[in-house]
């Protein structure tokens, strides 16, 4: 395919997409591409748009499941340091979307700028965490974010301000497009009590989350004013197994992977669970995981 041969550097065919995922399961991707940089991966895009092949960008793998099958098409990732710049200036932070979350995180606190730090203890990537609007019970990243910077599949590079952006829970106005950078405005806090409250929300997630297992973070949106760990518990479902993978019995909204397991393992779990929690409940709980 004239995708591979051009980009040969950077592409490669058939990788294992189950070592880049949290689950650690999944088939691989027919092409795997990391641009080095901006031209790079602009270039990818206009190629992919133009012979009409699917893009999928890969982040931390931490809110994914890949099918058993694998992926068709191109699997985009933006780990080059170009990617993963993080500049401070004041109260105004600048980051890429291929940065790990908790390292724009702990950059922001040592700098002395709070807001971010209640993500603390979120996987994944800058960019999915601008995509998912990533947060908890403390805030999300969506009201720091000032503006964003995106390509589109024909090579498009836009701009979005603040009033031309919108964040929900767990979506965001930022689909079919590939983040490259946001901006943030913060807020200026000594150090030590920022650090201080970021250790307090570490202790309660470590305490609630089965955060040393395989898992892909909470695979359900909690439905308004409820929470989908508690109905998936009160439908008897905690620590249920199917195959190597698990509903842990720690949060019932988490997945747990064990060796072995499948991804057609983790979606009988998931299809399990929304079952019955409907038919007990009477309540349709959506997927919060992307499932490629």
């Amino acid at each position: 395919m004239p995708l591979l041969d051009n980009f040969s550097d950077i592409t490669t065919r058939d990788e294992p997409l189950a070592p880049l995922t949290w689950l650690k399961i999944g088939g691989p991707a027919q092409f795997f591409v990391r641009p080095r940089s901006f031209d790079e991966l602009s270039l990818v895009l206009r190629r992919c748009h133009d012979e009409q092949v699917p893009v999928h960008l890969l982040g931390g793998g931490s809110n994914l499941l890949v099918r058993d099958v694998g992926v068709s098409g191109a699997v985009i990732q933006l780990a080059a340091p170009e990617f993963c710049k993080i500049e401070i200036n004041g109260t105004h932070v600048r980051a890429g979307a291929g940065a790990s979350l908790s390292h724009v995180i702990s950059h922001t606190v040592k700098a002395g700028l709070a807001g971010l730090d209640v993500l603390v203890g979120i996987p994944g990537t800058l960019g999915g965490a601008l995509r998912g609007n990533a947060g908890g019970r403390s805030g999300d990243i969506g009201q720091h974010v000032r503006s964003v910077r995106t390509i589109g599949t024909d090579g498009t590079v836009t701009v979005r301000k603040e009033d031309e952006l919108t964040f929900a829970y767990r979506e965001s106005s930022l689909v079919n497009v590939t983040i490259l950078e946001a901006e943030f405005e913060l807020h200026a806090e000594d150090p030590e009590e920022i650090t201080r409250r970021m250790r307090t929300l570490w202790i309660a997630k470590k305490a609630t989350q089965p955060l040393t297992f395989q898992s892909a973070g909470c695979i359900f949106k909690n439905p308004r004013g409820m929470s989908a760990g508690l109905l998936i518990d009160r439908a008897g479902l905690k620590g249920v197994r199917i195959g190597n993978v698990e509903i842990s019995d720690r949060h019932a909204n988490f997945i747990v992977s064990h060796p072995g397991a499948s991804s057609e393992d983790v979606m009988r779990l998931i299809d399990m669970a929304r079952s019955k929690v409907a038919e007990q409940f009477g309540v349709d709980l959506e997927v919060e995981i992307e499932i490629w």
